[in-house]
């Protein structure tokens, strides 16, 4: 028999000896005879050893022979070297935060199989994620052979995969996959020829279940936040720069801990460590970071790092493996380069520069996919209609990844449908017998091997499940189950050791899906519960005044802070009783997502309850009263914790425990609204009375019962007669029990809807329980019939004490009105609906309707009429004479309207007759007292709007865990936020009624209150019910989408009773706003008064950016009313005139606080000045109200001029104010040295200097590049928040070029010149000073419409201001004062391309396209003519070139950003802006080019052709604005708004009227006489246009600006760059230009033109290329398009499924949900 002749090596080769074999010996029995042979092979355990076969090109690679194999597998040939060696090795392995673990591994194991001994030591369960990469490190290369290797990145030679320099650089900047050398997982370690001494990265590989890595998973959470961070910081995910700095901010939380102000300072971090490297250099950005740090104070380490994880998920790029690839150009035979990403769930094509998701493909359609050398093809079935195949040499790493992906999906889906247990042929089932009698353990094992194999069982057993991989077998040994099956609810420590071993276990559970959500709800509120409690402590607020401002603002916030734990109470009661009632019947009856929405409601109210308590707890003047309403509130936690413990599904304890816990509630409840001081004897009579009258249903259900049991006891023949009689008598007992528990609960809210709708829905329940029994009894036997009489008399007994009950809720019957006062409110209920009829026929019908009512009006006044004495009785017939007159009126404007139902004018005249017969029915309302059933109709309905309003808030900010679309829950969350700042306001207003209900302004407060509560309600309601498909969880979706309905059916109340009060209260508006402004000047000598003592101390949360951004807010309202409030008293306009006052008073009220506040931080110096401008816009105001009155009120012919020039004194004492603020010190002072300026040109000193005439020129020229580009950063440092600093520069730049422009004018001698000198830098002054001023009120509303675009032309105004003056003071070479001043024109305009939010001007997006063709043909022909005027030496030709190439580039610019703005509006991930009822932008451009054109017009140097541009202008937009002015007219809603709309555009075009004229006169006779009276024309027209644009200013008209995304910021920038580029561009090129004007025949010059001009036009093709790339609407329209065909294909799918009969029920959801859904 032949033999094999070995080597063997053993201990490194220390002793090699041949031994002879058998070929057909195992290894295992080789490494026996080696040992046999060989003493020292003997020196430990056999089993640690075995046999390895080197590689002959490198020994430190090769293969491990296995032990079940014999020799001649391995092909073994006479003489070869086996190595002896042990199989066990150490392994270094890093984790990315830079530790290193040494970890022993088996050597002759795969690396897939190793990953789960490394792993499981490092305490990782999802083993199959990660894998491990081979880190970078140099090689020393021979010196005899020199490639050119480098520095390798991660081990891979450029020679093993040709790949050209351009895609290699792409790749090394996008970050890709491409370059990561993993380690293979099918080989094992020796097979790589990795070394003991290397060390291995481990890194995850795959993300698929990182979402379930939280602070529980402290290991996991680590490593994914440092790959996270690493990826973030070398550009793999493109972020912004705000997103960046909340990163950083982050990412300091975590290594500093919380924020120091004295030790985070600027320069204390390595900004490389903590932001992109295109982020490091950004002026101010530390500021930036530490200000995101100072967000996360006392989050700890592990929180923060969850934050940063979960905000990383977020980043569209996460998750992805990036492979950088060719694909085919569409329509090309050409391979252009692309990126092909692929994550858990879907493979997807990438945009190769921006990382933009170009394509979607989830993996569930891959069918099929090839991997080759050079290429990677993708099947993908039915889903589409060819392949997609790319060039790549990365097609294995490619497979690998989608592989792993779908390895795991399909593992999840077997583990979770557990196959094999019910279809699998091919399983087995092993038992065991453990212990005798005690338990079985019963594995469950697949094989999916298809062939027998033949091997040696002389071997150590394996027993292969092919799932798990391989499983030792062996004495002593047993593995663990591979699924256990677990009957009736779970809890995991009771599970079998063996059960946590495997891949799942399955939970057959007794609890439906809706069950286990509302079981989930309950857990979650627990926790809520426990959490409030443990929070539960007085707030912290700092030491308040005693001045009577502090005085009114803890009055406020206490109010405010009852009517919030009012109304939480008042919603929880409710829910609480809701779970009682929903309960009540049997479980599989019960609707779970109504309790669960009802739990909702309860642990979503409690935390926000609490917030109040804490803060009336901090407030109150008594500790022990805090400390009491503490307890208090602990008590009511403790009993809703009961409550939930008991409502858990499948309980074991009684009904009656859920019961006594609501009791409990109700009992806590009312302690916390008695010890707050919101129970009054009046609230505390009526829950008297309420449980009397429950205990009295309860007594007389009680006899009812014994009267059953007496009619069952007559039944004994009849069992089931029986049965059904007693099960009846016993559901009416628990029935009246549950009315008991939900009287208590809802007794101290009984004033709330949803409470008395609850207690209703319990006493409904015991009728129907006491009818059923009276039913069950009717059968009853003959012998009975006594029992049954007796039984019927007691149930209607019970049935009466229930009516009683039921009266007692009915809270609105109780205060009846009385006829008059029925008639009265069906006349305005019948004029109100008139007036918002929107078709004829329905405003007849209603008209018809109206007749009725004011016919019943008139009957009830003449009856009452009768019963008066002769006095009274006359003064009631005058006022049905006059009723029954506007009857008639309306009437027969009706009966007009009908012969011609669509004639506008006719509609018109019917309305009015109708506003009319209201304003009568009001009149006699005032006389009769009837008003203040109205406005306490209208107190109560505000009390109502405002719980609703409470109740919405909460449920839309718990909705936010659960919507998918974090976009729309964005704009839900906004809205909401500016609905709550109403309602303190609103309580505030209705706290002031109940202490003076008779008094006038309190009425007419409330009414504005509510007014101003009503405007955004709108908005809210249709922004929650947008975010309601998108709410995944059940319950938090029914507790939004009931909050909603009622917030929405409490603002249509509170719309209607504002309508009533408001008509009831005519006449009294001026007077009331008198009072309210008389009261405001009390509150301005009282701030005097605590000034002077030294008393104001501002208050909390009251900063100098709050109180300078309330001020301008309110300013801005009340010049809107004061121009509202002049128009009404021009029209004698009473109506008109008294909403505006109303409206400036209310105003004024809100100018109040934050006047205080600028007192209170402004220094001692300063607060004279603060107080004198307020006092001097308080007094105004008063004079303009007195005034209007005055002439309302008499016969005396209206002053308009001078009624305008007091609503000016108001609106220019509200700029007093703004400017006297001390928000910015050091833009203050920059502002005042400016005005200082003015004041020495002024003065005419001129100082004189030594310098030559040369050399200031110079220096002008270089201050006024300085000043230039101090505006520009003025302008960007508003966003920036650092305005302060930038002011400064601004104001030294100012005083440079001031101070060279006075020495150039003291040594010029012609006075003409000098005087126009002085006249360009007061020009300058002028222009400094309105840039300083627009800086400081842009920069505290950001989001105002068209503030960038006032601040970008304020600059751009100074540039041109300087231009001027440079012109004018300089006398320079031809060509450079020309080229200077275009440059500094084209780069004044480089920041409106910082990051575009607001548009620029009108053009829509394919306008802009135009535009910038238009525009480039116009640069072209400037860059032409400067090229060829050079080479003519034509100087005034290079001069208006230069001009037209600078104008074309501005334009270009403005184009590209408002281009860049559309582009990132559109983008789906922003949130849409809302429109307002105005364009406020619109209008601002207007009137600035409306003042631009007059300034022309006005101007002595302008010829004619400038003066008919000027003209063309003015047209233009006063045209624009009068068309604005009638849209606006026809939607506003407000009569007085229409009407002043109306009035405005007539006014600006009757003053259009009168210029135009006078421009024609100046066109035929160009005359000095001509020209002045043209300039005065102006005057009117510009009034006209500044008294439109102040009205339409009012925040009340303002749009919601749209808020653009991170994503949408990526998308518009490569728009943006092309604009930065055309602005360097062309900067280069004029500068080249400015040079050859002087030297034509510079040659190196002429290149650096041609150079620089294709750089521009290159710029403008790249740009008008993304341009249209980038169109809004085509990545939505493919996304709608194929969402559609996957809708199709579903429904196809379902049709087929239908058809066979195979169609499952959905347990997700009811049908009753879907059809809501519908």
């Amino acid at each position: 028999m032949a033999t094999l002749s070995l080597k063997i090596s053993i201990e490194g080769g220390k002793v090699v000896k041949t031994i002879q074999f058998d070929p057909t010996s195992s290894v295992y029995d080789a490494c026996r005879i080696i040992r046999e042979k060989i003493l020292e092979a003997n020196t430990s355990d056999a089993k640690e050893y075995g046999l390895f076969l080197a590689s002959e090109e490198d020994n430190k690679k090769g293969i491990w022979l296995e032990a079940s194999r014999s020799l001649d597998y391995y092909m073994l040939r006479n003489g070869d070297l086996l190595e002896y060696n042990k199989k066990t090795r150490n392994l270094r392995v890093r984790m990315l935060d830079g530790t290193v673990k040494t970890l022993l591994v088996d050597d002759s194991q795969i690396v897939a199989n190793l990953m789960v001994v490394i792993c499981t030591k490092i305490g990782i369960t999802n083993y199959d994620e990660y894998g491990l990469v081979r880190e970078e490190q140099k090689e020393e290369a021979d010196p005899c052979e020199k490639p050119n290797y480098g520095t390798l990145t991660l081990r891979r030679r450029h020679h093993e995969k040709e790949r050209d320099a351009k895609m290699e650089q792409l790749r090394k900047k996008l970050r890709t996959d491409d370059e990561v050398n993993w380690v293979e997982p099918s080989k094992t370690l020796r097979e790589q020829g990795i070394d003991v001494t290397e060390t291995l990265l481990l890194r995850r590989k795959l993300f698929f279940s990182d979402r379930n890595v939280d602070s529980r998973d402290p290991v996991q959470l680590n490593l994914l936040y440092v790959q996270a961070r690493d990826a973030i910081l070398d550009g793999t995910h493109p972020i912004t720069q705000d997103k960046a700095c909340e990163f950083a901010g982050i990412q300091c939380q975590i290594q500093f801990g919380d924020h120091k102000e004295d030790k985070h300072t600027p320069g204390f971090l390595d900004l490389k460590e903590f932001l992109p490297a295109s982020y490091v250099k950004v002026k101010g950005i530390e500021k930036k970071i530490f200000k995101e740090h100072r967000k996360h104070i006392n989050l700890s380490e592990l929180d923060a790092k969850v934050l940063y994880t979960k905000s990383a998920r977020d980043l569209p790029t996460y998750g992805v493996a990036f492979f950088l690839v060719k694909e085919k150009m569409k329509g090309k035979n050409k391979l252009v380069p692309r990126l092909l990403g692929v994550t858990k769930d879907s493979v997807l094509r990438l945009d190769e520069k921006t990382k933009e998701i170009l394509q979607t493909w989830p993996l569930t359609t891959v069918r099929r996919w090839c991997a080759s050398p050079n290429t990677f093809t993708l099947d993908f079935g039915d889903y589409s209609d060819q392949y997609y195949s790319v060039q790549t040499t990365e097609a294995e790493q490619i497979l690998q990844v989608i592989a792993g992906y779908i390895d795991i999906i399909v593992r999840k889906r077997r583990a979770r449908d557990h196959l094999g247990i019910e279809g699998d042929e091919g399983s087995a089932m092993l038992e065991d017998s453990v212990s005798p009698s005690k338990a079985n353990i019963i594995q469950h094992d697949t094989f999916k091997s298809g062939k027998v194999n033949t091997e040696s069982v002389a071997k150590p057993a394996v027993l292969r499940p092919g799932a798990e991989g391989a499983k030792p077998f062996a004495v002593g040994h047993m593995t663990g189950a591979q699924q256990t099956t677990v009957s009736g609810q779970v809890i995991t420590g009771h599970t079998p050791p063996a059960a946590s071993q495997v891949q799942q276990t399955k939970v057959t559970s007794i609890l439906t899906e809706p069950q286990r959500a509302l079981l989930s709800t309950i857990t979650s509120g627990r926790e809520v519960i426990k959490h409030t409690e443990e929070g539960l402590t007085r707030a912290a607020l700092p030491a308040l005044g005693s001045d009577a401002g502090s005085i009114r603002w803890k009055t406020s916030t206490l109010d405010s802070s009852k009517q919030v734990v009012t109304s939480h109470i008042a919603a929880m009661n409710a829910a609480t009783a809701q779970v009682v009632t929903l309960t009540a019947g049997p479980t599989e009856e019960v609707d779970h997502t109504a309790v669960g929405a009802a739990i909702t409601t309860i642990t979503t109210n409690l935390p926000e309850m609490t917030k109040g308590v804490q803060m009336i707890a901090a407030l109150m003047d008594d500790d022990d009263n805090g400390d009491r309403l503490l307890d208090a509130t602990r008590k009511l936690c403790s009993a809703f914790t009961d409550l939930l413990r008991a409502a858990e599904p499948e309980t074991k304890e009684p009904r009656q425990n859920l019961l006594n816990a609501a009791s409990r509630v109700g009992e806590a409840s009312t302690s916390v609204l008695y010890t707050i001081g919101e129970e009054s004897p009046q609230d505390k009579e009526t829950q008297d009375i309420l449980l009397s009258l429950a205990k009295a249903v309860a007594n007389t259900t009680a006899a009812l019962v014994l009267k059953a049991k007496n009619v069952a006891a007559q039944c004994r023949d009849e069992q089931p007669l029986q049965n059904t009689i007693i099960a009846a008598a016993t559901h009416c007992a628990l029935a009246t029990s549950q009315l008991v528990a939900c009287a208590k609960v809802v007794a101290p809210t009984l004033h709330n809807p949803a409470c008395r709708e609850q207690l209703t829905s319990a006493a409904r329940q015991v009728a129907q329980a006491v009818e059923k029994l009276v039913a069950a009894c009717q059968h009853a036997p003959d012998s009975a019939g006594p029992g049954v009489e007796q039984l019927t008399v007691a149930a209607q007994r019970v049935t009466e004490e229930l009516e009683r009950l039921l009266a007692h809720c009915d809270l609105d019957r109780r205060g009846q009105a009385t006829v008059i006062e029925q008639s009265v409110e069906s006349v305005l209920t019948a004029s109100e609906r008139l007036g918002s009829a929107g078709e004829p026929s329905e405003m007849l019908r209603r008209a018809r309707l109206l007749g009725q009512a004011t016919a019943r009006l008139i009957a009830d006044i003449k009856t009452e009429a009768e019963r008066q004495p002769s006095e009274s009785q006359g003064k009631l017939l005058a006022a049905a004479k006059l009723l029954a007159d506007a009857t008639a009126r309306m009437v027969e404007a009706a009966r007009l309207c009908a012969s011609e139902p669509q004639d506008r004018d006719k509609q018109e005249a019917l309305l009015r007759a109708a506003e009319e017969l209201r304003f009568i029915t009001a009149d006699y309302a005032q006389g009769q007292d009837i008003v203040s059933s109205q406005v306490a109709r209208l107190h109560e309905s505000a009390r109502q709007a405002a719980s609703s309003a409470t109740q919405l808030i909460a449920s839309a900010h718990n909705a936010t865990q659960y919507n998918t679309n974090k976009y729309s829950q964005e704009a839900l969350l906004s809205e909401c936020t500016l609905l709550s700042s109403h309602i303190p306001r609103l309580t505030e207003a209705g706290s002031v009624f109940s202490a003076r209900p008779h008094n006038p302004a309190s009425h007419l407060d409330l009414v504005t209150a509510s007014e101003t509560f009503l405007q955004p309600s709108g908005h809210v309601a249709q922004a929650a019910r947008a975010v309601l498909p998108t709410v995944s969880d059940p319950a938090a979706n029914k507790q939004l989408a009931d909050t909603t309905n009622q917030f929405t059916a409490s603002c249509a109340d509170l719309r209607s009773a504002v309508s009533r009060a408001r008509a009831s209260c005519r006449g009294l508006e001026l007077d009331a706003a008198a009072e309210i402004l008389r009261s405001l000047q009390d509150e301005l000598d009282e701030m005097e008064r605590a000034c002077a003592a030294f008393d104001l101390s501002p208050l909390p949360a009251q900063t100098v950016e709050w109180a300078y951004s309330q001020l301008q807010s309110a300013g801005r309202s009340a010049g809107s009313a004061s121009a509202a409030l002049s128009a009404g008293a021009k029209r004698s306009d009473p109506a008109g005139c008294g909403r505006a006052a109303l409206d400036l008073a209310s105003s004024l009220r809100h100018f109040a606080p934050p006047l205080r506040a600028a007192l209170a931080h402004a220094p001692a110096e300063q607060q004279p000045r603060v107080l004198s401008s307020g006092r001097h816009v308080v007094n105004s105001s008063l004079i303009l109200v007195e005034s209007v009155k005055k002439y309302l009120t008499s016969s005396e012919e209206v002053d308009c001029a001078n009624i305008v020039s007091m609503a000016k004194n108001v609106s220019q004492g509200v700029e007093l104010t703004l400017e006297s603020v001390p928000s910015h010190t050091e833009l203050d002072a920059a502002m005042e040295n400016i005005n200082q300026t003015l004041q020495i040109l002024d003065m005419g000193e001129l100082p004189r200097t030594d310098k030559s005439y040369g050399e200031l020129q110079t220096e002008l020229n270089a201050a006024a590049v300085g000043l230039s580009t101090a505006s520009s950063d003025v302008v960007s440092s508003v966003e920036q928040g650092t305005l302060s600093s930038s002011g400064r520069h601004f104001g030294d730049a100012f005083n440079r070029l001031m101070g060279v422009s006075l020495e150039l004018a003291g040594q010029t001698e012609e006075r003409e010149s000098r005087s126009e000198m002085i006249r360009s830098m007061k020009t300058v002054t002028v222009n400094s000073s309105k840039l300083l001023g627009t800086a400081k009120s842009v920069s505290q509303d950001l989001t105002r419409p068209n503030a960038k675009n006032q601040l970008a032309a304020a600059a751009r105004a100074v540039t041109e201001s300087i231009n001027n003056l440079v012109d004018v003071c300089t006398e320079a070479a031809p060509g450079q004062k020309e080229c200077a001043a275009a440059i500094r024109s084209i780069e004044s305009t480089r920041t409106l391309l910082s990051q575009p939010s607001q548009p620029i001007n009108d053009m829509g997006y394919f306008a802009c396209l135009d535009a910038v063709v238009e525009q480039s043909k116009a640069l072209s022909e400037g860059m032409s003519g400067m090229a060829s005027s050079i080479k003519k030496s034509d100087s005034s030709q290079f001069a208006r070139s230069v001009s037209g190439a600078g104008t074309a580039v501005q334009t270009l610019v403005e184009c590209t950003a408002q281009a860049a703005y559309l582009t990132a509006v559109s983008d789906e991930t922003s949130v849409a802006g809302r429109a307002g009822l105005v364009d406020q932008a619109q209008f601002a451009r207007a009137a600035a080019a409306i003042d631009r054109a007059c300034s022309t017009l006005s101007d002595p140097r302008t010829d004619q052709h400038q003066v008919l541009s000027a003209a063309t202008v003015i047209a233009k937009h006063t045209s624009a604005l009068c068309n604005a002015c009638r849209v606006a007219s026809g939607r506003s809603t407000e009569p007085q708004s229409k009407r002043h709309f109306v009035q405005a555009a007539k006014d600006v075009a009757n003053c259009t009227a009168a210029l135009v004229k006078e421009i024609k006169a100046l066109d035929l006779d160009y005359s000095e006489a001509n020209r002045e009276r043209c300039a005065n024309a102006t005057g009117p027209l510009q009034e006209a246009v500044r008294s439109l644009c102040q009205f339409a200013d009012s925040p009340e008209f303002a749009a919601v600006p749209a808020k653009i995304s991170p994503q949408a910021r990526l998308n518009q920038e490569a728009i943006l760059d092309c604009g930065r580029s055309i602005i360097s561009g062309s900067c280069s090129m004029l500068e080249a230009a400015r040079v050859l004007v002087l030297s034509p025949t510079d040659r190196p010059q002429w290149q650096a033109l041609a150079s620089h001009s294709k750089t521009v036009s290159d710029s403008i093709k790249q740009l008008v290329t993304n341009i249209r790339e980038k169109a809004p609407g085509q990545r939505e329209c493919g996304r709608a398009l194929d969402t559609l065909n996957n809708q199709q294909r579903d429904l196809d799918q379902v049709a087929i499924q239908a058809v066979g009969q195979e169609l499952r029920p959905r347990q997700a959801n009811t049908l009753q949900g879907m059809l809501n859904g519908l």
